[in-house]
């Protein structure tokens, strides 16, 4: 059996956070010497036309500080370790691929949507098939505040594969503001965090082995630790965007934690800004479509906020006081 402390957890946090700072500062300096700079859109805000160069692919700070900081901690089996690294660096090489096409070749766009989406659900199919066959996660979901288990049975695959692809998409196009996606992402991470320990005290040994379900906190202990330390170089004004390397890994990251922690649902809560980004964009594109009219000012929601005014900081801090209240609503709801 496992005991786990909760000052697991802190130095999970401490040391992927003092990784993720260490790297970025020998990072950053390199991106920018290498000429890895932003290319931004034309059709984008016109504020975002001064960022223009900004070092990209700072996602892999973020990465090399996850993978580096898990092992450490790592306790018992791979498993779910191998898995949940294997999901989010899998991601993240479909997003360095983009960011890569989009510094060599000088322009705003990598690769192409079809190309991404072939990618992304080829990932989602793995992601969906490990826990479908693994007695431990099954194809049952936990119902937020009910407390009872919901079987899909076939139907758990297709659900997941697109619930996955969902996921990283919504992080990748919320991260559109300087330390927008990163920060929405510590909070969603250490929510998990609390909830994978307090499975661990509470449950273990009925949906998931101790020393995996320590391992998996320990991981998104890592998370959060990776995107703090980032976050020292994607605040306002960002010295380093974090690219579609980040933002792909830190969507799978994420869909990894709610797949094999079974609470897919609840991060409809927790994640609730992350999908109200992909809602914007539905509704911009869908009524531009149907009616020839905009909803928004410019879709995602936040550059509409950005037209409408709003300074970017106030943007960012709005996103993440909500998130903060959604995630402790999340705790609540897990029984």
């Amino acid at each position: 059996m496992y005991i786990a402390r909760m000052d697991t957890m802190i130095y999970s946090i401490l040391v992927s956070f003092i990784i993720s700072l260490a790297a970025g500062y020998v990072g950053v300096p390199l991106l920018k010497r290498l000429k890895l700079g932003q290319q931004v859109r034309d059709d984008g805000p016109q504020t975002h036309l001064s960022k223009a160069g900004t070092p990209t692919m700072g996602g892999i700070i973020i990465v090399l500080a996850l993978v580096i900081t898990t092992f450490i901690f790592r306790t018992g089996s791979y498993r779910y370790i191998l898995f949940s690294l294997g999901v989010t660096v899998g991601f993240s090489l479909i997003g360095l691929l983009d960011d890569l096409i989009i510094v060599v070749k000088k322009r705003s766009l990598g690769l192409r949507a079809y190309q991404k989406i072939i990618g992304q659900t080829g990932i989602a199919i793995i992601t969906a098939a490990f826990a479908y066959t693994n007695p431990q996660i099954g194809s049952k979901l936990i119902v937020p505040f009910a407390g009872v288990e919901w079987d899909l049975g076939v139907w758990y695959i297709p659900f997941t594969v697109i619930s996955v692809v969902l996921i990283v998409n919504s992080v990748n196009l919320t991260d559109g503001l300087d330390g927008l996606a990163s920060g929405i992402t510590i909070i969603n991470s250490a929510a998990y965090m609390i909830i994978f320990y307090g499975i661990l005290q509470n449950l273990s040994g009925q949906y998931l082995e101790a020393s995996d379900t320590l391992n998996m906190a320990v991981f998104s202990a890592a998370l959060t630790g990776a995107c703090l330390g980032f976050l020292r170089f994607n605040t306002y004004p960002a010295k380093v965007f974090m690219g579609d390397t980040g933002a792909f890994a830190l969507g799978g990251a994420l869909s990894v934690i709610v797949v094999v922690s079974r609470l897919q649902l609840l991060l409809i809560i927790t994640g609730f800004m992350f999908l109200l980004t992909s809602i914007s964009v539905i509704l911009q594109v869908g009524s531009y479509k149907l009616r020839k009219k905009r909803v928004f000012k410019m879709a995602p929601l936040h550059h509409h906020f950005e037209l409408k005014g709003v300074p970017e900081t106030k943007i960012v801090a709005f996103y993440m006081l909500i998130t903060i209240a959604l995630c402790l609503l999340g705790i609540l709801a897990v029984k």
